[in-house]
């Protein structure tokens, strides 16, 4: 199994480098990856990049429940967002939840992240795809991004101006002056 680096690890916030071949190498590390985020438990994980197993290759992967397969994503790049209104209200572009991250054990806040987004990435077998992502996996994809991108999501926090909780066995404590 993989260690998962914690933050102020410099490589969580070093931009990545693109995957040039999906080959025996990238398989390997994806398998490790997904072992390491299945076997997550305290808390669990959703999605996994590269540099948090100290890897500066754009990839990520993601396992939005338990039970759902691991999904990989190599070189990804969101090309669009989508806004979705019904005739009656405003245009709902971003929703707001409650975050974590593996590297940054025991912190969460709440974040704004667009709702709906259009993908375009790598998958495991090197084909181009092209999918849309809604609600959870539209976040969990979102935060993967920015890891890929040198973003840790207490940076999002900052730009937004959002608290910042520590966990303290089962609360959630305010972090005072950040």
């Amino acid at each position: 199994m993989l260690k998962i680096l914690t933050v102020p690890n410099q490589v969580l916030t070093t931009p990545t480098k693109p995957v040039t071949r999906v080959d025996g190498k990238i398989r390997r590390l994806v398998t490790e990856m997904e072992e390491t985020l299945i076997h997550q438990t305290d808390p669990e994980g959703v999605g996994l990049a590269a540099p948090q197993v100290g890897v500066g290759l754009s990839l990520f992967i993601i396992k939005s429940s338990p039970k759902a397969p691991t999904e990989v994503f190599i070189n990804p790049r969101i090309i669009t967002t989508i806004e979705e209104k019904s005739p009656d209200e405003k245009p709902k572009k971003k929703q707001t939840k409650m975050e974590g991250c593996l590297s940054i054990p025991r912190i969460w806040a709440p974040l704004r992240r667009q709702r709906d987004i259009v993908v375009e990435f790598l998958d495991i077998n090197g084909e181009t795809r092209t999918e849309t992502f809604k609600g959870f996996k539209s976040t969990i994809v979102q935060h993967e991004i920015d890891h890929l991108n040198g973003i840790l999501f207490t940076m999002r926090c900052l730009e937004q101006g959002s608290d910042i909780y520590e966990e303290h066995g089962d609360r959630l404590e305010k972090i005072k002056n950040l």
